[in-house]
C-alpha cells in the first residue's frame, strides 16, 4: 500500500469515529432536548452524519480492496436543502415565544464547538490532498459541516434571544442580504 493511501485511510478512520461520536452527541441531545425546533434540527443533523458515515465507509471500503478514490460515494446525499431555510421555516411556524431551558443552550455549545472541530479536521486534510475526488469529497465535507456549524450557532441566538434572532432576519431580508 501507497503512503497516500495508508494516510488517507487513516484520514478516513478518524473521520468516521468523528461522524459516530456526532451521530452520538445528536441522539443524547434529542433524547434531552424539550423544544420542537431543536428535536427537528437534531434529528435533521444526527440523519446527516449517518450520510457522512456512509460515504467514508464506502470510499474506505474501496481504499482498501487497494482502489484509489471513486465516486461512489456521491450517491450518499443528505435528505434536505438548505438548513437554514429549514430553520427559518421552523422559527416561523414555532414562533417568537419560545423557551429553552439551560440543558439546551448548553448542548447547542457542545454542538457548535463540535462542527467547528470537525470543519478544521477536513480543512487540515484538504489542504494536503491531491487526488480529485479526494479534494471534491472534502470539500463537501467541508461546506456540510460548516452548514451544520452554522445552524446550530442559530439556533442558540434563537432559543437565547427569539426577539433579536427575528429582528436579525427581518433586517437581512429588508437590506437584500
Amino acid at each position: 500500500m501507497t503512503d497516500g493511501k495508508e494516510i488517507s485511510l487513516k484520514m478516513l478512520n478518524t473521520a468516521l469515529e468523528m461522524e459516530e461520536k456526532g451521530i452520538a452527541f445528536y441522539e443524547e441531545a434529542l433524547s434531552k432536548c424539550k423544544n420542537e425546533v431543536g428535536r427537528e434540527i437534531y434529528t435533521m443533523l444526527r440523519d446527516d452524519e449517518k450520510v457522512h458515515i456512509e460515504r467514508i465507509m464506502k470510499i474506505y471500503s474501496s481504499m482498501e480492496e487497494g482502489i484509489d478514490w471513486i465516486d461512489a460515494w456521491k450517491d450518499q446525499q443528505l435528505s434536505h436543502g438548505d438548513l437554514k431555510e429549514l430553520f427559518v421555516d421552523l422559527t416561523k411556524r414555532h414562533g417568537k415565544d419560545f423557551t429553552a431551558d439551560a440543558g439546551d443552550i448548553d448542548a447547542l455549545g457542545v454542538g457548535v464547538d463540535f462542527e467547528l472541530t470537525a470543519v478544521d479536521f477536513y480543512l487540515k486534510h484538504l489542504d494536503k490532498a491531491s487526488d480529485p475526488k479526494e479534494l471534491e469529497f472534502l470539500e463537501l465535507m467541508v461546506k456540510e459541516e460548516r452548514s451544520h456549524f452554522k445552524i446550530l450557532d442559530d439556533m442558540r441566538f434563537y432559543l437565547t434571544d427569539p426577539a433579536a434572532w427575528f429582528m436579525e432576519m427581518e433586517k437581512s431580508g429588508l437590506d437584500g442580504a
